[in-house]
């Protein structure tokens, strides 16, 4: 039987120059192979129309098991992790995820290694082996990411909603999977969970269920021949696609208001409603025209109103859960503590904005908006990676007719009333589910949810009293949104004198200078601008800290009426906190994009303090500081990490503290101080012309130094703020024991950080080889053979030019001491591995570094963001990957081995590390032990006891960067 091949147009970007071909294999295994000449890597991804609605009862979770099983080993390849390890050494990265109705598989890779990882890859689909004890340790494995997801509120009301469903409907169930479901209670049952997991993947994994994406630099011909060698032995049962049956939920589980206990502090609502999914009618958009409207937070819309009363948080529309059977459209409002109190009431307005959209009609204007904002974001779409790239278009694969795989719902092209009414008219109160959040619930709930334990109630709300609602909500002036005067008209790509490689500076004042950089290499409509306004007067203490994250985000809640519509345009921006200060971001197409900075600017020029909203502000904030506690384990490990070698950082405890004394005046007073003295570092990139870029920089200066009198004047050389980084003792290993800020969290985390050394080209290089060779084995020793977590890693940290390693554990089955421990041992294995290299297996990994290091940014967003670290960290090395290039071709094997034995190997008297082990609530008695330094691996570390007086008592590495003044070009 021949290869199916159809010639028919897919659409795509107008400024795609990729090719694209469909073919169906003789085993009705459909594939669509994307060839890219330009591309450094290649990928591919697998989507299996097989997911957790699948599983047979009593195994749930098995979809998800499965899943992991597959990258352990094959017939064709037996040694364990041999699929995992190809990729990493090879410059690739490789994951998967599990849905209700579909599974997906994908990886990465520098371009030249395709053919192989594929071959690899293909046997997952062919004949994977499912060895027994593999089986019980990957049980372990799944158990271990469920119990890193159980104190998670968006995993915990997501199943609630499931739960209150249909005990019948696949979408009641139970997903992810735990040791319970896959070991205890099937083996009380007397079923073997790997016979099942065997059978479960031949009688549904078949190639006629399959859709596959494959993205090279060779040409069509080649990768098709390619993928028919590798993938036309996928057996192909003929298996029928699942299907739903029907809507999850009866007339019980509808006309409901459930009442949840989160962990989190916070209250919020999920306003829901069965509908019709809209992928049926995706060309006519309904969901994507309701979202828009009843999302939509400018002047007049349901946000604007409940945000002026002081009663929300942020709000969010639009559908989830879609699938060909059914769907919900959902409404999410998180609430203020006054909203908490007005829930009947934000109800009755959410209605009162339905009725106002019913009421009014659909307007083609509206449409005509929404199509022409989507067709301008389609076809000037940036590249990305293309791991990301074939993920999402195999999903689409299952969804969408061939011509539209690429589109899939993005461009809503036919004005159908009739099709945007049906789904408006299911959001009546005879069809709702309103699910209310608040720890204010906790101990007057009556009922338990079996997988999370998430605490609830139901009661029953008949329409009338929605109604009541409704009619005793407040008067209010909703309208539809005004015409969106940032949909940019010209897309002009400007012809720039000068074809400048890389950034230059061209501007410099007392009050600022400009890097810039046009477009020479992606020619779209589009621009990047980073202002970084250095303010010495941000970080002077915790209250200075807080008061300027308070003066940052009351001054987006200003703009946010205005800056709206641009984001709705595809113009972007954003303001953050930085330990120097705050920096303005600008990105999108650059037509209008001068007009949105000039606005954001006068904001700054003009700041007043609202007490309305600056006690929202604060509000908001002091839950967040509460909820520090919840924290993933590992991410706390990561902060004490940050705490103890960051100079200019203040412990979240002292700044939550000083928060609950501030008031509005005191931010009143704070401002004109803290933007006194600014110097203001830019870089503008993309569509825009230096003279352009000149006069953008030329009117900031003119607003905020030259006015009269000048908001900010300039810096003096003593002001310019530095980052700096704790410069660790050679030869000393410290730790830092503490614990887990929620007892009731299981989980234990290790951070073990090695700190190497300062920015340096050779150094570099010997530290970017020594962490692609040992990051699959680390994982694989840890992870996969050890289980001791699901969120095991080895990673590179770059602190402000300061580069280390460190190795990351969470944990239930090991304490953080132990886990240490378990780390070094990896490490003390791994010598005899790099030792015993052989040179032809070495410089195959110093090649495929090389190939990392080739690779061209996809975007404007990359290229600025590679850039932008070089000019903020004070390095300026703009042609580093050049240099590493070189360096690496350079670089002998005796020099890494000796690298190794000097800064990362246990016991060197030049090695610099600490250990941040986080005790979880199952390891309180083993945190006790650390704590009194009588543990069996604590006595060979020093104990840290105070991270302020430790910090106090070390040195600190030079920062790259002084003041402007010292710039050297």
């Amino acid at each position: 039987m021949s290869v199916g091949r159809t010639e028919m147009e897919i659409i795509k970007p107008r400024t795609d120059k990729r090719e694209y071909r469909r073919i169906v294999l003789p085993n009705s295994l459909e594939a669509l192979l994307i060839s890219d000449p330009e591309t450094d890597k290649a990928a591919a991804s697998m989507v299996v129309s097989v997911g957790s609605f699948s599983e047979p009862e009593g195994l749930e979770g098995l979809a998800h098991f499965l899943e992991h099983m597959l990258f352990y080993a094959s017939e064709k390849y037996p040694i364990e992790d041999s699929y995992s390890k190809y990729i990493a050494e090879h410059g690739g990265s490789t994951n998967a995820y599990t849905s209700s109705e579909h599974t997906n598989y994908y990886f990465d890779i520098n371009a030249d290694c395709l053919e192989e990882a594929l071959d690899r890859f293909a046997q997952f689909f062919i004949k994977p082996l499912m060895s027994a004890d593999a089986t019980l340790r990957e049980i372990k494995a799944v158990d271990s990411e469920n119990q890193k997801n159980l104190l998670s509120d968006s995993w915990r009301i997501h199943q609630l909603q499931k739960h209150i469903s249909k005990e019948d409907h696949p979408f009641h169930k139970f997903g992810t999977g735990n040791w319970d479901t896959l070991e205890v209670l099937p083996k009380a049952k007397g079923i073997d969970t790997r016979e099942e997991l065997i059978k479960f993947y031949k009688d549904h994994y078949s190639a006629n269920l399959m859709h596959l994406v494959v993205y090279g630099k060779g040409g069509l011909d080649e990768i098709q021949s390619t993928v028919e060698e590798k993938f036309t032995s996928v057996p192909n049962i003929e298996q029928k696609y699942f299907c739903a049956p029907g809507q999850p939920c009866a007339p019980q589980h509808v006309q409901i208001l459930v009442k949840a206990v989160p962990i989190k502090q916070g209250h919020s609502l999920r306003v829901l409603w069965p509908i019709s999914p809209s992928i049926k009618n995706y060309k006519s958009g309904p969901c994507r025209y309701l979202s828009h409207l009843i999302g939509h937070e400018g002047n007049g819309s349901l946000y604007f109103i409940l945000k002026a009363l002081g009663w929300v948080i942020d709000l969010s529309a639009g559908e989830e859960d879609s699938s060909d059977d059914f769907s919900f459209f959902s409404v999410r409002i998180n609430l203020t503590d006054t909203g908490y109190a007005h829930v009947e009431d934000i109800v009755g307005l959410l209605f009162k904005y339905i009725s106002l959209l019913q009421n009014s009609g659909i307007h083609e204007w509206i449409f005509d908006e929404l199509k022409a904002i989507s067709d301008i974001g389609f076809h000037y779409k940036d590249k990305n990676q293309p791991i990301s790239y074939v993920r999402s278009i195999s999903a689409n694969m299952q969804y969408y007719p061939p011509e539209d795989w690429l589109v899939a719902s993005s461009l809503p092209s036919k004005f159908e009333p009739s099709t945007i009414e049906t789904v408006l008219n299911a959001l009546t109160p005879a069809n709702v589910r309103i699910f209310w959040i608040s720890r204010k619930f906790d101990g007057c709930t009556n009922s338990v949810e079996p997988w999370y334990r998430t605490a609830y109630s139901v009661e029953k709300v008949e329409a009338p009293s929605i109604q009541q609602w409704i009619e005793s909500a407040p008067d209010a002036k909703l309208h539809l949104p005004n015409p969106n005067v940032f949909i940019p008209t010209d897309l002009t790509i400007k012809n720039m004198a000068a074809k400048v490689k890389l950034p230059k500076l061209i501007r410099e004042s007392l009050y600022s200078c400009l890097w810039y950089k046009p477009d020479s290499t992606f020619f779209t409509p589009k621009a990047y601008i980073r202002m970084d306004f250095n303010c010495p007067h941000s970080n002077q203490s915790p209250e200075a800290s807080v008061l300027t994250e308070i003066f940052i985000r009351l001054l987006m809640d200003y703009l946010n009426e205005y800056a709206y519509d641009a984001q709705v345009a595809g113009l972007y921006y954003w303001i953050n906190k930085k330990t120097t200060g705050f920096q303005v971001n600008v990105f999108g197409f650059n037509h209008k994009m001068g007009i949105l900075v000039e606005k954001v600017i006068d904001s700054i020029a003009e700041f007043e303090v609202k007490i309305d909203r600056f006690s929202v502000i604060k509000e908001s904030m002091s839950k967040e500081y509460e909820n520090i506690k919840f924290q993933q384990p590992c991410e706390q490990a990561k902060y004490w990490g940050s705490l103890l070698l960051k100079d200019q950082i203040w412990p979240l405890s002292e700044e939550g503290e000083v928060l609950s004394h501030l008031e509005a005046n005191d931010l009143a007073v704070f401002v004109p101080h803290l933007l006194s003295r600014a110097f203001v570092e830019c870089y503008i990139t993309g569509n825009m012309e230096p003279e352009e870029s000149e006069s953008l920089v030329q009117n900031i200066e003119s607003v905020l130094f030259q006015s009269s009198p000048p908001i900010c004047k300039a810096l003096f050389p003593s002001q310019y703020l530095t980052n700096r980084i704790v410069k660790l003792e050679k030869g000393i290993s410290y730790h830092y024991p503490v614990e887990v800020l929620n007892q009731s969290d299981e989980n234990s985390a290790l951070v073990n950080y090695i700190q190497i050394h300062r920015d340096d080209i050779k150094m570099n290089v010997k530290l970017d080889l020594f962490a692609l060779l040992a990051k699959q084995p680390a994982f694989h020793q840890l992870r996969s053979v050890e289980q001791l977590g699901y969120i095991t890693a080895l990673i590179q940290r770059d602190d402000y030019g300061i580069r280390g390693l460190a190795l990351v554990i969470q944990s239930t089955a090991k304490d953080p001491s132990e886990l240490n421990s378990r780390a070094e041992a990896f490490l003390e294995m791994y010598e005899k591995e790099l030792r015993e290299m052989d040179i032809e297996n070495y410089k195959s990994k110093v090649n495929a570094l090389i190939d990392m290091k080739l690779e061209k940014h996809k975007n404007l967003w990359e290229e600025s963001a590679f850039y932008w670290n070089e000019i903020v960290s004070g390095t300026l090395n703009f042609n580093r990957r050049d240099l590493e290039i070189a360096a690496l071709r350079d670089l002998k094997h005796h020099e890494l081995v000796d690298f190794f034995d000097r800064y990362v190997k246990v016991g060197s008297p030049e090695r610099k590390s600490v250990s941040l082990q986080v005790f979880g609530g199952l390891h309180s008695a083993e945190y006790k032990i650390a704590k009194n330094g009588s543990g069996l691996h604590s006595n060979k570390m020093n104990r840290i006891d105070d991270i302020i007086m430790f910090k106090k008592s070390r040195p600190l590495h030079g920062s790259f960067k002084g003041g402007f003044a010292q710039t050297k070009l």
